[in-house]
């Protein structure tokens, strides 16, 4: 094999373990799919919108760095800062979806009030979201989620990608440095797509006792806990 095809088979492998072992590349969308009933085909597009972001951002930093000259350190330094960055947006993100879904999940608490009326006395039964939060539920399709999402995981980089667009870039191979790109572009997203479909239809096969009117908070905490293994864990 020549250089330049080890350089690319790298650039897939460590693509495929970027994704695989960053759990925020897919467990995010899997929660977040299950906890607002998307369909898989939603999932998926949420998946792929937001991940085209995430590579792209790094690749537009990484070809600025190459073409001011900047060092390897310094890049690995500004991706550094920003996965840091978007760790905590991960647990800001999940902190806040896990305290509305604990606020949903008490409005959807059913009970019953007792009415007398003359001779006649009945109860029955209702919640307050259905009461008091028919507009939240109006606008459910209107929600703000996959932005929020989308906008995390473009602040997140790809640390592995600088190290590797690096070499052919110090010999000033262009071409390599494109085809690096692309190759470690695309499969990481063929990774995360096959991990969110992977885990999303395997939620829905093991039929795991349902969450109910937790499925937010349930959701909100599995985000926190990847934003805490991404900052805090280094995952």
């Amino acid at each position: 094999m020549t250089d330049a095809q080890i350089l690319l088979v790298t650039a897939a492998s460590v693509a495929v373990l970027h994704t695989v072992l960053g759990p925020d590349h897919y467990i995010v969308f899997t929660a977040m799919g299950k906890a607002r009933a998307w369909s898989l085909a939603k999932t998926l597009r949420v998946t792929f919108v937001c991940g085209l972001g995430h590579i792209l951002g790094s690749v537009v930093i990484g070809t600025v760095g190459i073409l001011a000259g900047a060092q390897l350190a310094s890049l690995v330094e500004i991706e550094g800062l920003r996965g840091n960055l978007a760790g905590w947006a991960l647990i800001a993100f999940g902190l806040v979806y896990f305290s509305w879904g604990l606020k949903q999940a008490g409005r959807s608490r059913r009970h019953s009030h007792v009415h007398i009326h003359e001779d006649v006395v009945h109860d029955h039964e209702h919640d307050h979201h259905e009461d008091h939060s028919h507009v939240h539920a109006a606008v459910t399709g209107r929600s703000i989620t996959p932005w929020a999402i989308f906008i995390i995981f473009v602040l997140g980089p790809c640390e592995a990608l600088i190290p590797l667009f690096m070499y052919p870039a110090a010999q000033q191979n262009a071409g390599l440095v494109v085809a690096v790109a692309l190759v470690f572009g695309l499969v990481t997203l063929i990774t995360m797509l096959a991990c969110v479909a992977a885990t999303t239809i395997g939620l829905q096969k093991l039929k795991l006792p349902s969450t109910g009117r937790y499925a937010h908070a349930v959701a909100g905490a599995s985000v926190l806990a990847c934003g805490i293994a991404v900052s805090l864990i280094g995952i």
